[in-house]
């Protein structure tokens, strides 16, 4: 699409988005567009999923029946790959989330692809990190995701960088979420072969990436804290 191995896709995000949600959020990451929304802490709806000293992480993943006009069949929310996605999301989002604060409660995350040109995981863990902080849920951090890849010796990166059609020619791509402070990994994902010889320098692009984009969102979210708080000031 025009942009080097090392440029990351183009970037927009806005949160609050949603007004019935507690928080939300849209980014739009090249060709992939998410919407999230963040419900809680609240009340559990099943007995089941009560946990005594910890709140409950729930994330349900949706695509719109728009979002793949080359793929006729409709994919409901327990498609086997969504649910896949959902759990990654979940297990990354969980050591990260202060849920002893919140012990017998259940936080809801529900992203929904408008758009899909691939790199699900990284846009929704992006995209729930965003709706996560307007929701006011406490975090140890932000979570960044991004992903690198080789093809043809070369190293690419890229938030998604490859687009769908890459993916299914069985590019190799590796996923990270990253705590761009700490220096922390709280998700790596292999969806395809990597010779062990390119892994560091794949994960350390990808590394990179996710810091680019903590940019982002840190400026986008400082920008919407500084809207308010003029928008709400007497003078």
């Amino acid at each position: 699409d025009g942009r080097r191995a090392t440029e990351l896709r183009k970037i927009k995000c806005k949160p609050s988005v949603l007004s019935q949600a507690d928080g939300s959020a849209y980014i739009e990451q090249g060709n992939t567009k998410c919407l999230a929304a963040v419900y809680g802490p609240r009340e559990t709806r099943q007995k089941a999923q009560v946990i005594h000293n910890k709140a409950n992480i729930n994330v349900e993943i949706s695509l719109a029946p728009f979002s793949m006009p080359q793929e006729r069949k409709k994919r409901s929310k327990s498609d086997r790959r969504l649910l896949e996605i959902a759990s990654a999301v979940k297990q990354t989002f969980e050591p990260i989330i202060m849920t002893s604060l919140f012990a017998r409660s259940q936080i809801d995350i529900y992203l929904q692809i408008l758009q899909f040109d691939g790199g699900t995981i990284q846009i929704c863990i992006n995209a729930a990190t965003l709706a996560l902080i307007d929701a006011g849920i406490p975090m140890q951090e932000y979570v960044c995701a991004c992903s690198a890849g080789s093809h043809e010796d070369q190293i690419l990166l890229g938030n998604q960088y490859l687009n769908n059609a890459e993916e299914m020619a069985d590019t190799p791509e590796l996923t990270v979420a990253l705590l761009p402070k700490s220096g922390k990994f709280t998700l790596l994902q292999m969806d395809s072969r990597l010779h062990v010889d390119k892994l560091e320098a794949v994960m350390k692009l990808a590394a990179t990436g996710c810091k680019d984009i903590y940019e982002i969102l840190d400026e986008t979210v400082r920008e919407y804290v500084k809207d308010l708080l003029q928008k709400s000031s007497p003078y």
